[in-house]
């Protein structure tokens, strides 16, 4: 596969304002230490120091900054698969220019110079300084060297695919920022030599500036500010570095020890996948933009196989989350399951006052399920009062345990209007002696007996409906139909289904933080109860009243599909990258194991299209959801081979 992750890193060398033969060495110090990076950004005008105020009118000290520019320029000559940006004073035609230099292979390759030049408050920079707008497709000669300068500069790497862009400090704080063209003209990664100063706020305000802005540009967004040996004749300096990527904060430091450098692997092929799915993101500036050659190489080779991919990972401390549906942090997971809820429950009720249709019909079964989509009726009930939900329990004798039948009697009880019990063995046999099927389970394999079953409590729903002016409430989950896991006709079919786009990593979690929140004791026992029970569709005989049947035997751990889902809806990775990512998240299985469960879920995944693409309505919630009408278009009938071999490369 190819390997898109680069290495990114913000640095804030020790510095001494207008010494540069000292700033000069801490960069290049810097730079060789951390010459794996791709990417190294250093703060504005850090090879003079951002405070020399009206020191930038001496000549002595602008000719010392550009010979250092080629110093540290030279010392990255045999630096493979790296671009260091750094902050430097340029003169050019009659003005002063605050610059980034790309540098790589040994070349100063581009000078982009800032566009917005602050001259409040406590900023002076107009007093030196020349805004860039105007430098759009020029040159500067310096050292006996033609080198581009302008605005209109990117960076490229063709091996990787990176697309620098720079903007400098201000340039972030305005309505028309200039790495938003950068980024519209093909930039993926934006870097910012900033030198900010701290005030109360700042900090905040700075960071959701850099991420907002790597979720704009769907782009890795590398900040880097003056440290505290800036002057601090009126201003103090935090050595700020942010990393964001895509609109999440990836790392973020400020007061560090100097010299200090933050580092964060960003993902190209999560950006990219981003921007073409986003189809509203324009390349309109992409005409009037140059390119210039550089250096930025991903961790590792360019192409790997899925252990070298697995084992670069683990190197790197690249974090992957086991459940990528589910936040880690408690109270961000508390508050994810609430909006959840609530984003479900306003679908039905919406559903509701524009049928007229009060009357709830809903099958409990005592699994997470149809719980989630009862506790879906019973808040969009206090949305809409007239709401009635009627529960219906249909067990099959021999079949439904013990446990499973008595939670959900005990959960129809504390949150339905009217309960009915309707055994369905009767009406099971009868059909099928009928069709001439044995009244018998089979043995595995026999699906006409299993789904006899879903498709008769259907059945029922339907029919009880109908004779109370009703809606029949789906419970099937996002999982269950992304692999199949479902009757067609059965559980599979409802009048709105609400639970459609909630995968089932995330259904236990609903189930949980509603029982912590509820205030009933009696409803929360009951709901940590059902959360505890092995999933199961209870479709062959129990063995002495316990469940014998369980999900998990026949289709693999929810949590592994879930993953697998997560990264080929979202992010359209390959099959052999998202079984990489798997077995860093879950380095206790083998690559067999891994690739076992990747070629099982995209077997399934495959051949039950069918199953979704006749999906009733329902709410969607997250960004990774599969109705037809939406989210996920695919031909029922296409051909899985190529996502097999990608796991046998």
């Amino acid at each position: 596969m190819k390997n898109q992750l680069i290495q990114v890193a913000a640095a804030v060398p020790s510095l001494k304002v207008a010494q540069v033969e000292y700033n000069t060495a801490q960069i290049i110090s810097m730079i060789r230490e951390h010459a794996e990076c791709g990417v190294i950004v250093f703060p504005e005008l850090c090879i003079t120091g951002y405070t020399c105020a009206d020191l930038f009118g001496s000549d002595l000290l602008l000719n010392r900054a550009e010979e250092a520019l080629f110093e540290i320029a030279e010392a990255t000559e045999y630096l493979q698969g790296l671009t260091a940006v750094v902050g430097v004073p340029i003169r050019f035609e009659n003005s002063l220019y605050n610059c980034a230099a790309m540098i790589s292979s040994g070349e100063v390759q581009a000078l982009i110079p800032k566009e917005f030049i602050p001259t409040y408050s406590e900023f002076y920079e107009g007093r030196w300084f020349a805004s860039g707008k105007s430098l759009i497709g020029r040159t500067v000669m310096l050292q006996g060297k033609e080198i581009p300068i302008g605005i209109d500069l990117l960076g490229e790497d063709p091996e990787t695919g990176a697309v620098l862009g720079a903007e400098i400090c201000e340039d972030l704080w305005v309505p028309d920022k200039p790495g938003t063209h950068a980024a519209m003209a093909g930039a993926n990664i934006i870097v910012n030599p900033s030198a900010s100063d701290e005030l109360i706020g700042k900090q905040e305000y700075r960071t959701q500036l850099v991420t907002q802005q790597s979720g704009a540009c769907y782009c890795a967004y590398v900040y880097t500010s003056a440290g505290m040996d800036e002057s601090s004749t009126d201003l103090v300096f935090s050595g700020h570095t942010i990393i964001a990527q895509n609109g999440s904060l990836l790392r973020e430091e400020i007061f560090p020890e100097r010299p200090y450098v933050l580092k964060a692997v960003v993902d190209l092929g999560r950006i990219m996948h981003d921007r073409r799915h986003q189809n509203t993101f324009e390349d309109s500036d992409n005409a009037w933009f140059r390119r210039v050659p550089v250096q930025i190489g991903a961790i590792g080779a360019n192409t790997m196989n899925i252990e070298e991919m697995a084992e670069t990972l683990r190197r790197y401390d690249y974090p992957v989350a086991r459940n990528p549906f589910v936040p880690a942090d408690d109270s961000e997971r508390g508050i994810r399951c609430r909006k959840i809820l609530r984003i479900q429950a306003n679908g039905l009720a919406t559903r509701v006052r524009a049928t007229g249709i009060n009357n709830l019909v809903i099958g409990i079964s005592g699994g997470l399920d149809s719980t989630l989509a009862l506790l879906v009726c019973a808040e969009a009930k206090k949305l809409v009062p007239a709401i009635h939900i009627i529960a219906y329990t249909m067990p099959n004798e021999g079949n439904t345990s013990g446990l499973t039948y008595g939670n959900a009697n005990k959960l129809m009880k504390l949150l339905a209007d009217e309960i009915y019990e309707v055994p369905i063995a009767e009406g099971v046999k009868l059909h099928l002696e009928q069709i001439g099927h044995a009244q018998e389970y089979q043995g595995e394999g026999d699906t006409a007996y299993e789904n006899a079953q879903a498709r008769m409590r259907t059945y029922i729903l339907m029919d009880a409906a109908n004779m109370r002016n009703g809606l029949v409430v789906g419970t099937g989950d996002l999982s269950e139909l992304a692999l199949g896991w479902c009757t067609y006709n059965g559980d599979h079919m409802s009048m709105y289904a609400v639970n459609a786009s909630v995968p089932k990593t995330l259904v236990q979690y609903i189930c949980r933080s509603y029982a912590d929140t509820c205030g009933d004791d009696e409803l929360r026992d009951v709901l940590i109860s059902i959360c505890d029970t092995p999933i199961t569709p209870e479709l062959t005989p129990s063995a002495d009243g316990q469940i014998a049947q369980k999900t998990e035997e026949k289709i693999g751990k929810y949590d592994l599909n879930d993953f697998f889902l997560f990264y080929t809806l979202r992010y359209g990775f390959e099959p052999s990258k998202t079984a990489a990512l798997a077995m860093r998240a879950y380095p206790e299985l083998t690559k067999q194991e891994v690739i076992t469960a990747a070629k099982r879920f995209f077997t399934r995944f495959f051949t039950q299209q069918f199953k979704r693409s006749c999906l009733p309505d329902g709410p969607k919630v997250g960004s990774v959801t599969l109705s037809p009408r939406g989210d996920w278009r695919m031909p029922s009938d296409a051909a899985w081979k190529i996502w097999l071999d990608d796991l046998d490369q």
